[in-house]
């Protein structure tokens, strides 16, 4: 029987390379993000691999959209999800509290930490149902250290590094393994994101060292979907060998 994964945020980044990943592990995906033809764009690249591959434009940020769009999956999908992968996420700006940009607060807190709360309760009673499944959230170092003018999504990271936590304990009567990777200095789009199109200061944070990318990120989570079943992997910090912490780089 194949079984599905569903991926949020899986239109770049580490999204799209952990569907990639998963198509070679022959999972069927469901995957969402706002950004509807990167989305196509990937399930054309990976309908060869995947043996079946939905796309949805979804903002998870928008409750009543998350619980139309778990609405209105096909229960037969439902009944053989055994896979949520919580990535969708963001930073926006890098100021100190003072010099915060509301806007920018509500969408980190919006998208990072209530986003996944929506998914994961939409998705949850299908495997409840099932008495199995995984539950991987993406969280960050930033979970684990704050850092100067990361104070919010610091604080988000840390919510979802806590969460995990808390889930794992209540979903393990129903068989549910939870775990948590959470990233150093990794080349996405996470930078230039942050800093609202400015290549020039998204560049500038990795410069002088080899940061990770989003093959790495895949490459955790495809050795933490593929252990036996008596194997469960809690968290995973997984850094660029050049950096010790949140704040600590080793550059050329």
């Amino acid at each position: 029987m194949v079984n599905y994964a569903i991926i949020t945020g899986a239109s770049s980044g580490f999204g799209a390379a952990m569907a990639r990943v998963l198509a070679e592990e022959g999972f069927s995906l469901v995957l969402l993000a706002r950004r509807v033809e990167r989305l196509q764009a990937l399930q054309e690249e990976l309908k060869s691999l995947a043996p079946e591959i939905l796309t949805f434009g979804l903002d998870i940020r928008d409750v009543k959209a998350v619980e139309q769009w778990s609405a209105q999956l096909p229960s037969s999908i439902q009944q053989r999800t055994t896979l949520l992968v919580n990535n969708a996420g963001l930073a926006a700006g890098r100021n100190t509290l003072d010099e915060g940009v509301l806007s920018d607060w509500e969408d980190m807190i919006d998208t990072n930490l209530k986003g996944l709360l929506y998914v994961t309760k939409a998705v949850l009673p299908w495997m409840k149902d099932q008495q199995n499944g995984t539950i991987v959230n993406i969280t960050s170092i930033a979970g684990k250290e704050a850092y100067p003018q990361g104070n919010v999504y610091c604080a988000t990271k840390a919510a979802v590094d806590h969460l995990t936590k808390a889930m794992r304990m209540d979903l393990l009567p129903h068989g549910i393994k939870v775990s948590s990777i959470a990233p150093g200095a990794a080349e996405t789009e996470f930078s230039l994101v942050r800093f609202k199109g400015d290549s020039t200061a998204a560049k500038a944070v990795y410069q002088g060292f080899q940061p990770l990318v989003a093959q790495d990120i895949a490459e955790t989570l495809r050795f933490i979907v593929t252990r036996p079943a008596h194997v469960s992997i809690h968290d995973v910090v997984i850094m660029p060998s050049a950096q010790a912490s949140a704040t600590q780089f080793r550059r050329d």
